[in-house]
């Protein structure tokens, strides 16, 4: 019973800080441009090692074992939707 409490609480303030991210809005210009540059446009972990065109290793893409990733792609999202929709800004070179 204890232990079903003590992951209770674990996932509380973890869950917090989501709903957080989550109601976070973009209107300032160069907090946008910074979360389009600090958070990747896809996952930086994965990795294909090959020798001599033969794949010998496959590291998959570990950025699903963030909590927050989902919450961090979103925001990322809206900055790129506020560059492009109300700056007016080419956002290609974010992606």
């Amino acid at each position: 019973m204890q232990l079903v409490n003590l992951i209770t609480l674990a996932k509380t303030p973890l869950q917090s800080l989501r709903t957080w991210l989550e109601s976070l809005e973009v209107h300032n210009y160069k907090l946008a441009q910074f979360l389009c540059k600090f958070v990747p446009s896809r996952c930086p972990f994965e990795r294909k090692i090959t020798f001599f065109n033969y794949t010998i290793l496959q590291i998959p893409p570990l950025c699903k074992l963030n909590p927050f990733y989902e919450q961090l792609v979103m925001l990322r999202y809206k900055s790129l939707v506020y560059l492009a929709d109300e700056c007016g800004e080419d956002v290609t070179v974010y992606c």
